[in-house]
């Protein structure tokens, strides 16, 4: 007599099997998630950082020219002082329009905040202000 699978054990298998790939790529997808809102954390700081530099070299900060609130092209090579330069891109795509700047207070351009439009993995979207 021959042994084999039952076309019943066969199902199940490919039935678990199944459900262990579709756990899979869920967890995967979050993790993608969470390693593009830690990047978009990243390049705040590094905006920030270069705004201070920026800072240090001309004793004021440059806002780009479209009003107190201005939406960051990250498409733009940001100035950061002496012959330093910042470039940012959104690490889903090529979006522009994904961090903002406000001048928080308008009259001597000394307080800003950088913000992040929004998290993919949800949360509160981060926002640095001016360290000086």
């Amino acid at each position: 007599m021959k042994r084999a699978f039952t076309l019943l054990e066969i199902l199940v298998v490919i039935g678990i099997i199944a459900i262990l790939v579709g756990l899979g790529s869920v967890s995967f997808s979050t993790a993608q998630k969470k390693a593009r809102d830690t990047k978009r954390r990243e390049d705040i700081k590094a905006l920030q950082n270069c705004f201070e530099q920026y800072y240090a070299y001309n004793n004021n900060f440059k806002y780009p020219d479209n009003g107190n609130d201005a939406k960051l092209e990250t498409t733009d090579s940001f100035d950061c002082g002496g012959s330093v330069n910042l470039s940012i891109q959104d690490p889903l795509n090529n979006a522009t329009h994904y961090y903002y700047l406000t001048d928080t207070d308008a009259t001597d351009h000394l307080t800003y905040s950088i913000c992040v439009f929004a998290l993919e993995a949800g949360g509160t979207a981060p926002c640095l202000n001016q360290q000086q």
